[in-house]
């Protein structure tokens, strides 16, 4: 349908088809969203853990929350898993979900906002109380024909909500989000150091990582740390202490999909959903081991689209990881064997390229030795591989590397 859509609808046609159905969408939902404030979180990467993070934080100090992400749809404590492989659902979907927290009296409503999906006007007649910044990096460049346009399309979340800005100001990009008014203008940086002005010359309020010492988070990485002050600052924004925003966050276990680690022993393994390679390269500088092995399983974004970063992947992995298994991800309708091999050309002499996903986890475990580290990205907790003509084959990352280290085990054996 979708498919047929694009066929016959004039190209210029179509942004009016996406904002009528979301206009439709919200009429037939009764404008729920009116009812809750909603915050968007944007960014090329951390948005599905900012939203956890969010969430955590406001059930902490009392109140009812739903929350919709890549990962899982939650309304109060009922969640069930997001399996639709779109981290932004389409309109009436989103509407459909806000009524049904309007209904459970729920007051907060959080949400990933994706540049794809304000493209498609799915941000149309929601809501916005606060919108949330993360971070850019080179992204859909193909899909938005430029970075420009990339950019711009996450402004247009900001344009949208007027009451309260989160930024990111230690991200390149943050003076251009810090132009957009809003009542309130909250910017989050590891140093403490950058200056931020609002567009009427007054000051953005700052939360430094130096200064809310100690913050003892249970997830890895420094982008985390950056997950959490992106929360923090909501939740100082609502009008939460900073103890309990503290308190939630240092809670948190872990993200599911997200530098998840499935084994300890004999050797470490990690599923992750990294496929830009900022995100990549920042996995990989997390788990890097100091004396031992990194074996990695790599594949590449989802057929057609942005094959640009297919071999700047592969050159990532090449200075990371001391073995590399390239091999399928999702590759719709494009030749996976193709996408593989514009992988392997970046990684150059270490690439060992296998098709068939759980064969390639099977050799990542079988090439580590005690103390060593596996590192699996591209799909983290997504339950499927889709193929030509949209085909789902059921999969999960982490139940595979559970099966095929029991298989290793008892071969050894």
């Amino acid at each position: 349908m979708k498919q047929l859509i694009k066929k016959f609808i004039p190209s210029f046609l179509l942004g009016w088809y996406h904002w009528c159905l979301a206009f439709l969408g919200a009429c037939l939902y009764g404008f729920p969203s009116r009812k809750l404030k909603v915050i968007g979180v944007t960014g090329t990467n951390g948005k599905t853990t900012v939203v956890i993070f969010i969430t955590e934080i406001l059930e902490e100090a009392g109140f009812k929350v739903a929350s919709l992400s890549g990962i899982k749809f939650k309304i109060g404590e009922k969640e069930w898993p997001n399996t639709l492989k779109m981290t932004m659902p389409g309109r009436f979907k989103i509407q459909k979900f806000f009524r049904q927290a309007v209904d459970n009296k729920c007051q907060y409503a959080i949400l990933e906002v994706t540049s794809e999906g304000i493209k498609q006007h799915r941000h149309r007649f929601i809501n916005f109380d606060t919108a949330v910044f993360t971070n850019l990096s080179l992204e859909h460049i193909e899909a938005h024909k430029g970075f420009e346009n990339y950019r711009a399309a996450k402004a247009k979340l900001f344009q949208a909500a007027k009451n309260i800005h989160v930024i990111n100001l230690d991200d390149k990009n943050a003076d251009y989000f810090l132009q957009f008014p809003a009542k309130k203008k909250i910017g989050f940086t590891m140093s403490g150091s950058r200056t931020a002005i609002n567009i009427d010359g007054s000051p953005t309020a700052i939360i430094s990582a130096e200064e809310i010492q100690p913050l003892r988070l249970k997830l890895l990485g420094d982008f985390n740390i950056y997950n959490a002050l992106a929360a923090i600052g909501v939740g100082l924004s609502q009008g939460v202490s900073l103890d309990i925003c503290k308190k939630a966050v240092q809670n948190i276990e872990g993200v599911p999909g997200r530098m998840e680690q499935v084994l300890k022993e004999p050797f470490k393994v990690f599923v992750d959903y990294a496929f830009t390679p900022n995100a990549l390269e920042k996995v990989y500088q997390t788990l890097k081991p100091q004396n031992a092995k990194m074996v990695c399983v790599l594949g590449a974004c989802g057929g057609g689209r942005d094959k640009w970063k297919r071999p700047v992947l592969g050159q990532i992995a090449a200075k990371y990881c001391d073995e590399v298994i390239v091999t399928n991800e999702d590759p719709y309708d494009e030749d996976p064997m193709a996408i593989i091999d514009q992988v392997a050309e970046g990684v150059g002499s270490k690439a060992q390229k296998i098709l068939d996903r759980r064969e390639a986890i099977r050799k990542s475990l079988e090439s580590a030795g005690q103390g060593d580290t596996v590192v699996i990205t591209g799909k983290g907790c997504e339950p499927w591989i889709v193929e030509a003509g949209g085909k789902k084959i059921s999969w999960d990352d982490r139940q595979v590397v559970q099966e095929e280290y029991e298989r290793t085990r008892k071969v050894a054996l």
